[in-house]
Order: C-alpha cells, then sequence, then structure tokens
C-alpha cells in the first residue's frame, strides 16, 4: 500500500511548488528507487492538465560512464539535453541513491572534466529560471542508503523526510506560505545590510551583500525548503573559515575543510579528508574559487546532519555558502560549472553574526 504522504507530495509540488498550468511541459527525474513518487507526481500533472515526460536513471549508469568514457565522451553534451533545457517549461528531480558512495573512487580530474563540459547547460537552466520561464524543484525519495547515511532506519528516516517538508501537517501548503511570511521578514532585514561578519570557533570571515538580493526559499525550488540567500559580492569577501561538517559533492566526502579568502578569491584551500578532491573542484574554472551563494538555514524541523545537502543546508541554526556558480536573481554575477555547498554550524559556541558592526544573530538565532 502506498504511504498517503507520498500522494501528499506530489500535489504539494504540483499545485504549490511549481504552480503547474495547463498545457506545460514537465520533465520528471530520477532514479528507477523513486519509482512510488514519480508515478505519484506523473498522475498528478496528468490531472492538472500539463504533458510530463519521465528520465529515469539505472543504478550503476552514471559510475560505468566515469569509469569507461574517453575523454571526448566526458566532454560531449547531447543536443537532445540542450533542446530540453531550452524547451521545458518546469522540471521535479527526486534524489534517491542506490549507493551514495558510488563515485567515491572516480578520479577528480574526470569529474572536473565533465562539469566544465556541462557548465553552459547549467549557466543556460539558471538563467532561464531566474528569468521566470522554467520552474523547478528538488526532492527526496526516502531510500535504504539514504537512511543509511543519515545513521537511521528507513522508517525514521521517512517520517525525518516528510516532516522536514511539513507534509505530515494538515495543510502543507498553509504552513510553507506561513514561513514565506516569517522569511520575508528576514529578507527585508537583510536587505538593509551592506556587510556580514561570521564570527566562530576557527571562523572570522567578512562578506559585502550591498546591493544584493535576498531570497525567501520557502518550498517552490528545494522540497523541504528554509532558507534565505542571496550572492556576495564577488571580489570582497575576506578572511577564513572552518566548516563544521563534511562536504559532501558527487558522492565524495571532504572533512574538516578550511579556507581562506583575499579579495574575494580562495587563496588556501584544505581538508583533513579529501584534500585532493576539493582542490580539484575548485580548479574547475575561474569562477569555482568564489563565493555565489551565501544563505541561512532556517528549518528548525531539521537538526540533524543526514550527510545530503538538500536536508543538512536548511538545518535551523546554521549558514552555508556555495563555491562557484551565483544565482542570477540575486543579483550574483559570478558563472562557474561548479555549485558546492558547504555548512557552518552556529547553534553554540558563542557564534555571532554582525550585520554592519551590530550583533544580528547569537547561537543560531536571529535576534529581534
Amino acid at each position: 500500500m502506498t504511504d498517503p504522504r507520498v500522494e501528499k507530495l506530489a500535489s504539494v509540488l504540483v499545485h504549490y511548488s511549481l504552480d503547474l498550468q495547463r498545457g506545460q511541459l514537465v520533465r520528471i527525474r530520477g532514479s528507477a528507487l523513486a519509482a512510488p513518487h514519480i508515478l505519484a507526481l506523473y498522475r498528478t500533472v496528468l490531472e492538472a492538465g500539463a504533458h510530463p515526460v519521465v528520465r529515469v536513471g539505472i543504478d550503476g549508469t552514471e559510475e560505468l560512464y566515469y569509469r569507461t568514457a574517453t575523454d571526448d565522451q566526458l566532454r560531449y553534451v547531447s543536443p537532445l539535453d540542450r533542446h530540453e533545457v531550452e524547451t521545458v517549461d518546469a522540471e521535479v528531480s527526486f534524489l534517491g541513491a542506490y549507493n551514495t558512495r558510488a563515485l567515491t573512487r572516480v578520479d577528480p580530474k574526470r569529474m572536473r572534466l565533465r562539469r566544465e563540459a556541462t557548465s553552459d547547460l547549467s549557466r543556460r537552466f539558471m538563467e532561464r529560471a531566474a528569468g521566470g520561464a522554467l520552474r523547478w524543484c528538488l526532492t527526496q525519495a526516502p531510500t535504504q542508503a539514504d537512511a543509511q547515511e543519515a545513521e537511521m532506519s528507513l522508517g525514521e528516516y521517512e517520517d525525518f523526510v516528510y516532516r522536514a517538508g511539513r507534509v505530515d501537517e494538515d495543510d502543507p501548503v498553509a504552513a510553507w506560505r506561513r514561513v514565506a511570511r516569517e522569511q520575508d521578514v528576514i529578507c527585508d532585514r537583510l536587505g538593509r545590510v551592506r556587510t556580514l561578519r561570521i564570527v566562530a570557533p576557527d571562523t572570522d570571515l567578512t562578506v559585502s551583500v550591498e546591493g544584493r538580493r535576498w531570497i525567501s526559499a520557502a518550498g517552490t525550488h528545494n522540497f523541504p525548503d528554509g532558507e534565505v540567500f542571496t550572492g556576495p559580492v564577488e571580489d570582497a569577501t575576506r578572511g577564513t573559515v572552518r566548516f563544521t561538517f563534511p562536504a559532501i559533492y558527487g558522492g565524495r566526502e571532504v572533512s574538516d575543510v578550511r579556507i581562506s579568502f583575499e579579495g574575494g578569491r580562495v587563496v588556501s584551500a584544505t581538508a583533513a579528508k579529501g584534500e585532493e578532491f576539493l582542490r580539484a573542484m575548485l580548479d574547475v574554472d575561474a569562477g569555482a574559487r568564489v563565493l555565489g551563494e551565501f544563505a541561512f538555514g532556517l528549518n528548525y524541523n531539521i537538526q540533524q546532519f543526514t550527510r545530503n545537502i538538500l536536508f543538512d543546508e536548511k538545518i535551523g541554526g546554521t549558514l552555508h555558502m556555495a563555491f562557484g556558480a551565483a544565482y542570477p536573481e540575486t543579483g550574483g554575477k559570478n558563472t562557474s560549472g561548479l555549485h558546492w555547498d558547504m555548512i557552518l554550524d552556529l547553534r553554540n559556541n558563542g557564534a555571532e553574526i554582525h550585520a554592519d558592526g551590530e550583533v544580528v544573530y547569537r547561537n543560531g538565532r536571529f535576534l529581534t
């Protein structure tokens, strides 16, 4: 018997996150493990009068690709992919892994080559989204592998996923509209700030956000959601940061990441584990060493680290920074084939954030 929360999630995605309209073309992506969610969404899209197309991945294909493809094949970008990026009106992607570590032993240089090749596709996708021509949402189908990463049973993980998305509430859409109102207040406050200074253990970092737009993420692009974000001024980040949690990218884990910035660019990057991979990704292109995003996690229904960035970047009481591509709608100008989020926990140890010299955030909460 299908979990009723699966149908409820599909309804929220179609009628709230995407606000899908009759006649629109919707691409649905995910692994075969997400089949119950894909089927529920497929039916809901049809009932809304839109046109769904499904792209389902098979276990092992990505690993096989990276291990077998020639350099020319890694550089190849299908014209079908280009056409879809230019054509679809909306996209829903379901995370849900067979094996979260399948790419751990792939040569980072090969992953870098592929990122370079697809950077134009990523840029164009973000441009269309920023212009309102394309709506997208990334969500999670609970799987055994993801539950193991989160150190939960599958049942516990399902409860965690649906609680984080407020799908267990009587009216999830009303709940997310309430979140949107609360986060709009924070965005309005931050929109008047010129510089932010983060002070925490092994961290003293200053970023400029002057003239940039803060955006409330309340379930329309990620689901679950719960953050406010902007694009920092590209040449103004300075200082040091030590990220609290392991940074996960492409199935690779990099731990105890310490970064130093001067003039907006990374000048030093070390890690206790995965340092070679870290440096390879930061050298993907000229924009990879620049911050493209600065954001506060505000979903206090999420309090534990799960090794899944969809949830971890939303942990209430944290902030995260993304190296690489900025979201153009923030006013951010940085372009890159990379967008790698890393998380700083501010919930204890006297961590503070100063806005133009005034303490506005302490121990994981904005001060009133």
